[in-house]
């Protein structure tokens, strides 16, 4: 992960991550958990800045960092960052859960994997979570412009592609409509959608929010040959924010999922 991680702390000083929203003196986040050893990976747009901020903007210190920042590394910029700060980053993403996890969003996604037989938590089956873009920004996706997204998109699209061929992941899990949509973007690769009744959310004054399946297989992405096949399972409602989903929809979920990578494996 260190070549990986390098390029993403080169690219915070190029002139596209300047047009962004990007919290700068916040370290990229190429996983949460230990990837180098996780089968199964969930996957998001870009990490929360509450990853790096409490509810007023401040930033997180002590007990209750997450992630490395400029000033825990005691660095003025990241020009100046050595090897011995690329392993104090890493570490903290191998070592998220067992510190100061946002369980509030993670809990959900741990339940909708424990089909596979693994875990966020787990110190031996072990699960992880990757994004799409791996830069915590101040505003939420759906909050940045479009100009925002497609700067971030050009300076990290390829990402995942590189994080998942240097990994032994075997299986992706996407989470909600708008990661589905961005991954096929971004990755190039089209996925089988089909509708899934037993997922729909009932709406009094509207009609049901129908609940769709993601699935594919694919051997590389954004063109980065991955070396195997990797599974690539998804879902249409946001899990953490989705507005009526239920604890039925959510074990359906995890059914289908278990089910799925059970015949691929």
């Amino acid at each position: 992960m260190f070549a990986t991680l390098t390029t993403l702390i080169d690219r915070l000083e190029t002139k596209a991550a300047k047009n962004t929203n990007v919290i700068f003196w916040g370290s990229p986040v190429p996983a949460f958990g230990d990837l180098e050893n996780s089968k199964v990976a969930t996957l998001g747009l870009n990490p929360s800045n509450r990853e790096f901020v409490d509810e007023a903007g401040k930033e997180l210190t002590g007990i209750s960092r997450r992630f490395h920042t400029l000033s825990s590394l005691r660095l003025k910029s990241w020009s100046a960052v050595e090897a011995r700060h690329l392993q104090f980053i890493i570490e903290s993403c191998q070592y998220y859960f067992q510190g100061n996890p946002y369980d509030r969003w993670f809990r959900v996604l741990d339940y909708v994997i424990k089909g596979t037989k693994t875990s966020f938590y787990s110190e031996y089956s072990k699960a992880c979570h990757l994004d799409l873009i791996p830069y915590a920004t101040m505003k939420k996706w759906t909050e940045l412009s479009s100009i925002e997204k497609k700067a971030l998109a050009s300076f990290a699209g390829d990402t995942l592609g590189m994080l998942v061929r240097d990994s032994p992941i075997e299986l992706i899990i996407l989470n909600g409509r708008t990661v589905a949509e961005t991954f096929q973007s971004l990755s190039k690769i089209m996925l089988v959608k089909k509708e899934m009744k037993e997922w729909s959310l009932p709406r009094k004054d509207a009609k049901d929010v129908i609940g769709i399946s993601y699935y594919g297989m694919t051997n590389s992405i954004s063109n980065i040959p991955l070396g195997r096949e990797v599974l690539i399972l998804g879902y249409n409602h946001n899990l953490q924010s989705s507005f009526g989903v239920t604890k039925q929809v959510v074990q359906s979920i995890q059914k289908w999922i278990s089910n799925a990578s059970l015949e691929f494996n």
